[in-house]
């Protein structure tokens, strides 16, 4: 079923996911979900963080050739990265952007942190969505070649991601 889908495609998913997302974080027109989407940004911490350590996790197993265990990792992170996305969405649609508050250094700090938390997020779905179908095909030396650069910048997306909402989150209101 997974070598039916071509590079071609992946190439075309991992465009299509960005530019679907900014696409409907630019609706202007705020859609009411009720107040529960109020705690979507503290849930999205915690799976940001959950992330981080599961794909560290998943790195000290493959260390360790324990491929089962890696694999679950893994299929756990990506489905957590997933979990994450509809969240960001369903609280980005109904809620108003969170302004940050900080003066002096954290803003730069922040800002260079969210900047580059956005703009690693949109070059990493395409890294994990070939390093999963190089695994799942069974080309290990390409999933490997790729992993180089996944790991590392999934994680700094997750780090990245836990660090900005520890800063905005004293503002949301």
């Amino acid at each position: 079923m997974i070598e039916s889908i071509s590079k071609r495609n992946l190439q075309a998913i991992s465009i299509a996911i960005p530019v679907a997302v900014a696409l409907i974080l630019g609706i202007r027109q705020k859609i009411d979900l009720g107040n529960w989407t109020k705690v979507l940004p503290h849930c999205i911490g915690i799976i940001n963080s959950l992330t981080a350590i599961i794909l560290c996790l998943g790195y000290y197993f493959i260390k360790q050739k324990n491929i089962k265990m890696h694999r679950k990792m893994m299929s756990t992170a990506f489905i957590l990265g997933s979990i994450f996305l509809i969240f960001y969405i369903l609280y980005h649609i109904s809620n108003p952007s969170t302004k940050f508050g900080g003066q002096g250094f954290i803003r730069y700090v922040y800002y260079f942190l969210l900047i580059s938390h956005i703009g690693l997020s949109i070059v990493v779905v395409r890294f994990v969505l070939f390093s999963i179908y190089y695994a799942l095909i069974d080309q290990i030396d390409e999933h490997k070649k790729m992993v180089k650069y996944t790991f590392p910048l999934w994680l700094y997306v997750s780090l990245s991601g836990v660090l900005v909402y520890l800063l905005i989150s004293p503002y949301y209101v």
